[in-house]
């Protein structure tokens, strides 16, 4: 479910804008609403934040998660990091091509783009950062701490790009979706929490605290 329902929501979208290349009605109006806002200091916000969600920003972040796990010698979230990151970039890319979806020109943009708009790259990096951080902490019980902020980093790059004009509503829910649907089906593939029968009972008996007497009565049993 976690990899069907944002894959349909992405397919819905894609094959209606495909039909149909003036977009959704409420595309437009969503546009105006967010720039009926506009004044001079959300712009300056607007283009310093908006730098966050780019590839090129997130790339470093992403490499330092690559070297903890490196160094941890977690080979399978290694993998599952570097395969849903540079995924992200091929699906971008590849879908904008066969799009050619145009970018709004409803006002002069702060920060104007020139490539495809759907779906948003902005949208799918963000959403691919935080579903890598989200997978790779879920054992962890500060995982929705990781659900919150994450989600807040989502909404504000997802402003930027509507409070720019860069983008329709409808870019950045396929990106959403589609990064989401990737994310989550490259763990159910190659399970970045999975770990040998082995090295689980390693782990267990490194972590023991029992006395030699208390082992051998645990084991005659």
């Amino acid at each position: 479910m976690g990899v069907y329902l944002p894959l349909q929501v992405f397919e819905i979208l894609a094959v209606r804008l495909w039909q149909n290349e003036t977009g959704f009605p409420w595309d437009v109006p969503i546009l105006l609403a967010i720039h009926s806002t506009a004044q001079p200091q959300l712009d300056i916000l607007a283009v310093v934040l908006t730098k966050f969600g780019s590839f090129r920003t997130v790339l470093p972040v992403l490499s330092a998660i690559a070297l903890i796990l490196l160094t941890q010698r977690r080979w399978r979230s290694l993998t599952y990091l570097v395969t849903t990151a540079f995924g992200n970039i091929l699906i971008n890319r590849t879908a904008k091509q066969l799009m050619h979806r145009m970018r709004p020109h409803l006002w002069e943009s702060k920060a104007p783009e020139f490539d495809y708009a759907f779906p948003s790259g902005h949208a799918m990096t963000s959403m691919t950062l935080v579903a890598i951080l989200v997978i790779l902490n879920w054992n962890r019980p500060w995982r929705w701490l990781v659900v919150m902020f994450g989600s807040l980093f989502l909404l504000a790059i997802a402003w930027t790009r509507l409070y720019l004009g860069v983008h329709f509503p409808s870019d950045i829910l396929a990106g959403w979706m589609v990064a989401l649907a990737w994310a989550i089906g490259v763990s159910i593939i190659i399970k970045p929490h999975w770990q040998p029968a082995t090295a689980i009972n390693t782990n267990i008996q490194q972590e023991t605290s029992l006395l030699p007497e208390e082992k051998k009565v645990i084991d005659e049993d």
